[in-house]
């Protein structure tokens, strides 16, 4: 195995155990809602008058796919959709009280999982975490461009 294949199963084995071991607590504490749903709400709590195309964008999702989902989110009472006055075509969501405790919910197991994890971190480098990162930004900008590479055709 070349060490580009180490590299690519070492990622993804490391990135399927999180999401196995994330998961337990997640569907415990946030029932009722898919992964999908939870991350949505995460976007839209964190971001500025998110509207379907930006959260098509994050998710590389279809808009009709955010479409059906912000109607889910809209339906359990956690998500509200607007218009700004300045522009009445475009619709945006915001989170609803219900949708605060539910991104409140998932911030606060987000800090649980970085104090689990804190042991691993604890002993990395910042040169070992700029290497990281930049492995990580440049790997990122070139699946950026693969898929633009596809949208342009």
């Amino acid at each position: 195995m070349s060490k580009e294949e180490q590299v690519i199963k070492n990622y993804r084995d490391l990135f399927n155990k999180m999401v196995w071991l994330n998961e337990i607590k997640m569907k415990e504490n946030l029932k009722g809602y898919s992964p999908s749903e939870v991350h949505c709400i995460e976007y839209i709590g964190k971001n500025a008058n998110p509207n379907v195309t930006k959260l098509a964008d994050s998710f590389y999702m279809t808009r009709g796919a955010i479409t059906k989902m912000t109607r889910k989110l809209m339906e359990k009472g956690v998500i509200e959709s607007f218009q700004k006055p300045d522009n009445k075509k475009e619709v945006c969501f915001r989170l609803t009280s219900k949708g605060k405790s539910v991104h409140e919910t998932h911030e606060k197991l987000h800090a649980e999982f970085r104090e689990r994890d804190n042991a691993v971190f604890e002993r990395i480098t910042d040169e070992q975490f700029d290497v990281m990162l930049d492995f990580a930004e440049r790997y990122n900008r070139h699946l950026d461009d693969e898929i633009k590479k596809i949208h342009a055709d």
